[in-house]
């Protein structure tokens, strides 16, 4: 239903607009509000917020229609009006058409042509919010989601895949920061949320520049995931490039007393891909899972500030390209055997 706000002094328009249209308001195709003038135009808009059309006269006592339309352009871009005047006072129509009117029409009324005119309007309304509403969304879906997923999107394969899985060979890497939980005790939420995101963003960007991709947000933690060529060797260069970034990053002195440090565990194999959750809730995240995506976040566990670490198994495909040493081995969760674990130093 498309509500209407008429602005005119003539007593008489009221009951003529309800006369004219009173199929369309019981059908609640409109709704009609009225006022006097341009002041209690304004005053009836802090009321009715759900105004669409402005239908309005010109000359009116208190505030004429000119004012509004300037009112109404610095109140809400997308609040549409259409100016009523008499036949052949173009210097008025053409003023009100530079102020930011929609359309116009002319007196006598022609009942006809003002339907015309206000659907015509009614419809530039609905397309501009529909058309911000589309922005706003992509903005926000671009806050949060990687640019590969939001093209993914909008394909016809979509679809048809959204319950496909894969079996992929691929490298990944959980990234915790150390002790956060002092941070999140002793700080207001406010503080904590800013601190938290800017410590993400110096993880994320190091992470996307060897083409990685942010599988998901753990609290204070990071689960990225790399795929294609030398992922195992792209996934290790992004840690070591984390780690630098964030032990660049100043102590706080405030509260508490703390220095930003990152521990990273890295596993590399095949997994699964694939949309994991519920269809009948519609409730679905595109992941990894399998025992290679948990001994990662067993390894990250097992790390101290500042380490990044690796299964047996990935250090044996790249230790002729990174210095790394064994650090011993550990029981972790979950695993029957002890798991040799080795530090990637540079």
């Amino acid at each position: 239903m498309a509500k209407i706000l008429v602005v005119d002094d003539e007593t008489d328009l009221e009951s003529l607009i309800k006369q004219k249209f009173r199929q369309k308001i019981r059908e609640k195709h409109y709704e009609f509000v009225f006022a006097s003038n341009g002041r209690h135009a304004l005053e009836q808009l802090v009321t009715h917020t759900d105004v669409d059309v402005v239908l309005s006269d010109i000359n009116m006592p208190e505030m004429d229609g000119l004012t509004l339309l300037t009112k109404l352009s610095e109140e809400n871009n997308l609040l549409k009006s259409v100016i009523v005047s008499a036949y052949g006072d173009m210097e008025n129509i053409r003023t009100a058409m530079n102020r930011g009117a929609f359309d116009f029409i002319t007196k006598p009324v022609n009942f006809e042509d003002l339907e015309l005119t206000m659907e015509k309007t009614i419809k530039h309304v609905n397309q501009m919010r529909d058309t911000m509403k589309a922005i706003k969304e992509n903005n926000i879906l671009r806050m949060y989601v990687d640019e590969t997923v939001l093209n993914f999107m909008g394909s016809r394969e979509l679809e048809s895949s959204l319950m496909t899985n894969d079996v992929v060979d691929a490298t990944v890497a959980f990234l915790d920061i150390c002790s956060f939980t002092t941070i999140s005790e002793n700080e207001p939420p406010d503080t904590v949320v800013k601190l938290l995101n800017s410590y993400f963003d110096v993880m994320v960007k190091e992470i996307i520049a060897q083409g990685g991709y942010i599988d998901k947000f753990i609290g204070d933690a990071i689960m990225a995931v790399f795929r294609g060529d030398f992922h195992l060797d792209r996934a290790i260069d992004a840690c070591l490039a984390v780690r630098a970034q964030i032990e660049k990053l100043p102590s706080l002195h405030d509260h508490v007393e703390f220095t930003p440090k990152v521990t990273i565990g890295i596993n590399s194999g095949e997994m699964i891909s694939g949309n994991i959750g519920s269809s009948s809730l519609r409730r679905l995240d595109y992941t990894v899972i399998g025992d290679v995506v948990n001994t990662a976040q067993r390894l990250q566990s097992a790390a101290g500030p500042g380490q990044v670490v690796i299964s047996e198994s990935a250090y044996e495909k790249v230790k002729e390209s990174f210095n790394c040493r064994k650090v011993g081995e550990f029981m972790l969760k979950n695993k029957s055997k002890p798991a040799v674990i080795y530090e990637v130093l540079d």
